[in-house]
């Protein structure tokens, strides 16, 4: 599965922006075909995927319009030609039958086009039906991989301010995503500044279980991938933590003690976590 430490949203119809965004070092880039593209510019955004190459290292999703738009099925067309796009990041996903739909457009589509890689699909959770239904909604299709929470639909949906608690969705994404075995992305903190606040946000998101964080901007980048980039001691200690569980296992041995912690299972999850962030550069 593709590591979503950080992700980078960038407007399809800025084409030097997605040229820029595709060369910084983040784990994904999102080529975005909905909120930041005006609808007279949606047929020049979309000529734009046509043109992405794959990238050396990380992925490349597009943020397709929504399910009941007049703009979706060409969005998908345009995603499913270029096998160097390889998720969907669908918008305003209010239940199960939403993605279940996707996913019949996607089959549909990649019979007619020949392609052999399935398309994978990013729900964005974004409003209180996509919260109510998002159990459903991560489980719904094989082709889903993560959850992301869109703050601010959700917040007018929701009638709620965006420096309100949060607390009962992140927790509700997380443990969906947890459940379905896929990957749990928080959203971007909407300023376009590297600053304190936002190395604040990445490091809460990351303490709360969430796998990445979205940003809005490449200056933004470092200071999500750092937050969800353990240290090297960090990385040791699984490793050692791994391997002294493995030797145990294989010597017969029941209860594992190392460094003076007894570990079970739930530790060794833990620890395979974190190595599953650790990307080699």
């Amino acid at each position: 599965m593709t590591t979503r430490r950080s992700v980078l949203c960038v407007p399809a119809s800025e084409p030097a922006k997605v040229a820029k965004a595709l060369a910084v070092d983040v784990d994904e880039v999102v080529v975005d075909l909905e909120d930041a593209v005006a609808p007279t510019r949606k047929d020049d955004a979309r000529a734009v995927l046509a043109a992405i190459a794959p990238r050396e290292r990380g992925g490349i999703a597009v943020r397709v319009n929504a399910l009941n738009s007049a703009w979706v099925l060409d969005d998908l067309a345009a995603v499913v030609a270029n096998d160097a796009i390889t998720s969907i990041v669908l918008p305003k996903v209010d239940s199960a039958e939403d993605i279940e739909e996707v996913e019949r457009q996607l089959v549909r589509l990649e019979g007619e086009q020949g392609r052999a890689a399935l398309v994978r699909v990013q729900a964005l959770i974004e409003s209180a039906h996509g919260i109510g239904d998002v159990q459903a909604i991560a489980a719904a299709s094989r082709r889903m991989v993560s959850l992301i929470i869109g703050y601010a639909d959700l917040g007018v949906s929701l009638g709620r301010r965006l420096h309100a608690s949060w607390q009962f969705a992140h927790d509700a994404v997380i443990l969906a995503a947890r459940i379905a075995g896929i990957q749990a992305v928080d959203g971007p903190l909407l300023t376009v500044h590297a600053d304190a606040a936002l190395q604040q946000a990445a490091v809460a998101a990351e303490s709360l279980g969430f796998d990445g964080k979205w940003v809005i901007h490449p200056r933004q980048a470092g200071v999500v991938q750092d937050a969800f980039t353990p240290s090297g001691e960090e990385a040791d200690e699984a490793r050692g933590l791994l391997a002294a569980m493995d030797a145990a296992l294989r010597s017969g041995q029941g209860a594992v003690q190392w460094r003076g912690r007894m570990l079970d299972e739930a530790v060794a999850v833990q620890a395979r976590r974190v190595l599953s962030r650790v990307v080699i550069s």
